[in-house]
């Protein structure tokens, strides 16, 4: 996270150098029906605009998909992910929750229905050390989904997806 706050509408105090300095009184002449110089568009009207409408809610009819809810909540028909409840095997399921089947549904066939259950060794997840800190890419989205929903602007952890998120509580 930035150490300094960025502009986002309201700017800074213009200063009185020769070059290099915006002239205000020129700047709203130009634009009087600005919102910004209207008032109607502040920092922190911005800044809830976006947690209400970015962070939050859901989107629907868009970009091929029909409904994304940007809160991470599942529905009956498409829940969040838990990855203990993953079926693995053939007939084109995963070989684990983590990876999908590597083998060859035979000769002739290009279909996964006809993959055969992969029987290569498979790591375990728990003795796998990923680079990195926290709870890893292991983590089902059904543990960690509603933390991440809960954040908004100016409330995120330099290093954290959320607190907690490295296995420890600060």
């Amino acid at each position: 996270m930035a150490e300094q706050n960025q502009i986002i509408v309201t700017p800074n105090i213009a200063g009185n150098n020769k070059f290099g300095s915006r002239k205000e009184q020129n700047i709203r002449a130009s634009f009087p029906e600005s919102p910004i110089f209207k008032g109607e568009l502040t920092d922190e009207e911005r800044k809830q605009y976006y947690n209400d409408n970015v962070l939050s809610g859901e989107i629907i009819g868009g970009k091929g998909i029909n409904k994304f809810n940007l809160d991470y909540k599942g529905t009956t028909q498409n829940p969040v992910p838990n990855l203990e409840d993953v079926q693995t095997g053939g007939g084109g399921l995963p070989a684990s929750p983590y990876m999908p089947n590597p083998t060859s549904p035979g000769p002739g066939s290009v279909s996964a229905a006809d993959q055969a259950e992969y029987l290569g060794e498979i790591r375990d997840p728990d003795f796998i050390n990923n680079w990195g800190s926290g709870l890893g890419g292991l983590v089902s989205p059904s543990q960690s989904s509603g933390e991440i929903a809960k954040q908004t602007l100016g409330n995120y952890i330099l290093g954290k997806s959320y607190n907690g998120s490295n296995g420890k509580v600060s």
